[in-house]
């Protein structure tokens, strides 16, 4: 809970990736509200007795939102896709501004990377971001089962986190009202 409001005050991005893994330690889980709290709960061990219940509650309170959307084997909650569809609808508002031609500039050099990716992923996300998201988050589940990732891949990877890092910065000063979109030409 802490780690993910600190996230998504920071990074929408990595908060994205964060909430997935989250997602998939529930599912680990098998949605088992006693065994989250036997398992991950006793890693919170030194919160206050309030911040431990919003512990328990926040943990709680998503594996009642993934059975009620039907997310317990795979797929992502309902608030986790809208906030990649603002991230899209954010990214395709900075492509079409005439202000910001470096952001345009930078999502020319990742297009190439995208264009591959997409060749080699079922199904295809719904947007660019949410590709560069998964390929993000696949290479972690790799990483984690212990299988190699090419040094190619690993290079594309660092160029979609670069990229994402960006457009979470432009999110974060969006939510801020800290862009301006009314000089639009």
């Amino acid at each position: 809970m802490l780690t993910a409001q600190q996230k998504k005050r920071e990074n929408i991005a990595e908060y994205i990736i964060y909430m997935w893994q989250v997602e998939d330690l529930i599912r680990a889980n098998h949605c088992d509200m006693n065994r989250i709290r036997a398992t991950i709960i006793p890693q919170y061990k030194d919160l206050s007795p309030e911040l431990q219940l919003a512990v328990i509650d926040w943990w709680d309170n998503l594996v009642e939102m993934m059975r009620l959307e039907h997310k317990e084997e795979k797929g992502h909650l309902q608030i986790l896709v809208n906030t990649v569809n603002e991230m899209n609808t954010l990214h395709h508002q900075l492509l079409a501004s005439p202000k910001y031609l470096s952001y345009q500039m930078q999502f020319n050099a990742v297009i190439p990377l995208i264009k591959e990716l997409e060749l080699k992923t079922q199904p295809r996300p719904e947007n660019d971001i949410e590709l560069m998201l998964m390929a993000i988050y696949s290479s972690f589940l790799l990483k984690l089962k212990g299988r190699p990732v090419t040094n190619e891949t690993q290079q594309a990877l660092t160029v979609f986190g670069r990229f994402l890092a960006l457009l979470s910065k432009f999110y974060k000063d969006d939510q801020a009202g800290k862009i301006d979109w009314e000089d639009e030409v």
